[in-house]
């Protein structure tokens, strides 16, 4: 019984480990980063699919930039500032790199394989901002 006990604990102990070890890959955001963000407004006719936005256009980018993605969020627009509001964007991507010079390296790179994947999921023409992060709490 201490036997069957002791493997159970082990065996236990592994899973939580490589699940700890998961979440531990996972990047964190930080001063100094450089954030691109991707909004898409909202726009009376426009039209945007976030089911294909989220499940293949931004994993599509993440598999372009590889490694040199720190971090990626995806925001989907509920409100605006006043209750019962419209929300001024359907959606807002982020991407994170850790300098400007990969960042800009990246987008040159990967830029017009991701511009021509935008009619796949909407007709609103995305606006950039390229910014750096100066405080994460």
């Amino acid at each position: 019984m201490k036997t069957k006990i002791s493997i159970l604990v082990i065996i236990a102990g592994l899973l939580l480990g490589f699940t700890k070890y998961e979440a531990a890959k996972v990047s964190k955001i930080e001063k100094g980063m450089i954030k691109v963000a991707i909004f898409y407004s909202q726009e009376e006719g426009s039209t945007f699919d976030l089911d294909y936005y989220t499940k293949k256009h931004m994993p599509m980018a993440a598999g372009l930039f590889g490694e040199k993605l720190k971090a990626m969020v995806i925001d989907k627009g509920l409100g605006g500032g006043a209750p019962g509001s419209e929300a001024p964007y359907v959606a807002i991507g982020y991407f994170y790199f850790a300098d400007l010079a990969t960042c800009q390296s990246e987008m040159s790179t990967h830029g017009e394989t991701l511009r021509a994947d935008v009619p796949n999921y909407t007709n609103i023409k995305p606006m950039l901002q390229i910014s750096e992060v100066v405080r994460v709490d």
